[in-house]
C-alpha cells in the first residue's frame, strides 16, 4: 500500500542535501539580481509593460497549467486596469478573469503581509466567484465526497497519483504551515519559496484550486525575496512549458521520504530558466518602446494601436489577414483592410508573399 509523505513520522520536518542546491541557489540569486538591475534601467513605461507582460503570463498559464483557459485580452485588460496602467483598447473582463486577477494581485502587490487562513479564503472565494454546489468555496474541504485524491484516467480505470491527509488534521496543518511560512531568516528566501509551494500542495487543504493558490503562495514568498513589486518572470509560464516533469516531481516527491533535495532542484531549476527566459524578453520591452517612439507622430487609431501591439507582444498568433483584423477589432471588412493599407503606406506594415483570398500582413521591421 503506497505511504504518502504526509503519514511519515516526522512530517513535516522536510529535509534537504544543502551541499547539492549551493551552486545552482548561487546562480539563480545572481540571475535575479541581474533581472533587477536590467528592470531598473528601463524607462517607467517599459517597467510597466514588461510587469504587466510577467502577471498576464502568470495568471494564464498557472490556470492553464489546470486546463482552464482564460481570455489573453480579458487577462491583461485587467491587471492594467488594477495596476493604473494605460493601455489601448481595455477590454471587460468576466467575474472568472477577474477572480484570478484579483487571487494574483493580492498575493504579489501585498507580499509584506502575512499568510492567513482569512487571506487563503479570500484567494479561494476569488477562485470560485461564482457559487457551485461542486465547490466548498472559501473554507477547509470537509472530505464528505471521500478522501481527498488527485487521479487521472477514464472512469474504472483511474490512477491515483496522490492522497491528502484527512480533513480532520487540517487546522493543525495549516497552522503549523502557517506559523513556519510567515518566518523570516531560517533558509534561503528562494529555498523557502519552493519549500511554501510543495508543502501547501501536499496538504491540499481546498476543494478545488490548490495547485493555483500553491503557486501564488510561492509567487508571494519570491516578492518577499525580492522586497520590490515589480517582477519581471512568471514562473508559472515556465510550469506550463515543462508541466510533465512539475506533476511528476511532485508525485514522485509526494509518495517518497522527507529528502526534498531533488523537488528543491526542479524548483530553482524552473526558476533559473524563468528568469533567463524574461531577461531575453526585456530585449523585445526595448523594441517596443522604440518602435511607438519612431511612429509616435503618426495619428493611428485605436484599431490599429491595438493590432500593433498584439505583433509586436507576440500574443497574435498565426497569419494576419483583414478577416482575422476585423474580428479582433469588430470593424467591417472594409474598415479592416483601410486600416492596414494605410499602415502599409506608412511603412509599419508590408504585405506577405502570395495573395488572393490567403493575403497575410506582417510588420515590416520583422522581415528585416
Amino acid at each position: 500500500m503506497t505511504q504518502y509523505i504526509h503519514e511519515l513520522s516526522d512530517w513535516p520536518n522536510f529535509q534537504w542535501r544543502q551541499e547539492v542546491l549551493t551552486e545552482i541557489l548561487a546562480n539563480v540569486r545572481l540571475k535575479q539580481g541581474q533581472l533587477i538591475g536590467s528592470m531598473e534601467s528601463l524607462g517607467f513605461s517599459q517597467q510597466n509593460e514588461a510587469v504587466l507582460k510577467a502577471l498576464t503570463q502568470d495568471v494564464l498559464k498557472s490556470s492553464e497549467i489546470e486546463g482552464e483557459i482564460l481570455n489573453p485580452d480579458q487577462v491583461r485588460s485587467s491587471i492594467a486596469r488594477r495596476l493604473g496602467i494605460d493601455i489601448a483598447g481595455l477590454t471587460p473582463a468576466d467575474r472568472q478573469v477577474e477572480g484570478v486577477v484579483e487571487m494574483t494581485l493580492e498575493a504579489t502587490q501585498n507580499y509584506s503581509e502575512p499568510l492567513t487562513k482569512e487571506r487563503l479564503f479570500g484567494w479561494h472565494k476569488a477562485l470560485f466567484p461564482s457559487a457551485s454546489p461542486s465547490v466548498q468555496v472559501g473554507r477547509w474541504r470537509d472530505d464528505a465526497k471521500g478522501p481527498m485524491q488527485v487521479v487521472s484516467g477514464a472512469l474504472g480505470r483511474e490512477r491515483v497519483h496522490y492522497e491528502a491527509p484527512a480533513a480532520e488534521r487540517l487546522d493543525r496543518e495549516m497552522e503549523a504551515f502557517f506559523e513556519w511560512a510567515n518566518r523570516s531568516g531560517d533558509i534561503d528566501p528562494l529555498l523557502r519559496a519552493a519549500k511554501a509551494h510543495l508543502w501547501f500542495v501536499n496538504i491540499h487543504p481546498f476543494d478545488d484550486g490548490n495547485g493555483r493558490i500553491a503557486r501564488a503562495i510561492a509567487d508571494w514568498a519570491l516578492a518577499r525575496s525580492e522586497n520590490r513589486l515589480r517582477r519581471a518572470y512568471s514562473m508559472s509560464a515556465q510550469i506550463q512549458l515543462e508541466r510533465k516533469a512539475y506533476y511528476q516531481i511532485l508525485e514522485s516527491t509526494g509518495k517518497g521520504d522527507l529528502d526534498i533535495t531533488d523537488w528543491m532542484l526542479w524548483f530553482l531549476g524552473c526558476l533559473d530558466r524563468a528568469i533567463a527566459g524574461a531577461q531575453a524578453s526585456l530585449g523585445s520591452v526595448l523594441e517596443r518602446d522604440k518602435f511607438w517612439k519612431t511612429y509616435a507622430p503618426l495619428p493611428l487609431n485605436e484599431r490599429q494601436k491595438q493590432m500593433l501591439n498584439r505583433l509586436l507582444d507576440g500574443s497574435f498568433k498565426g497569419k494576419l489577414t483583414t478577416t482575422k483584423w476585423a474580428k479582433l477589432t469588430k470593424c467591417s471588412h472594409d474598415t479592416a483592410q483601410r486600416d492596414i493599407v494605410n499602415l502599409i503606406e506608412h511603412g509599419i506594415m508590408v504585405k506577405d508573399a502570395g495573395g488572393g483570398r490567403s493575403t497575410s500582413y506582417s510588420l515590416k521591421q520583422a522581415r528585416i
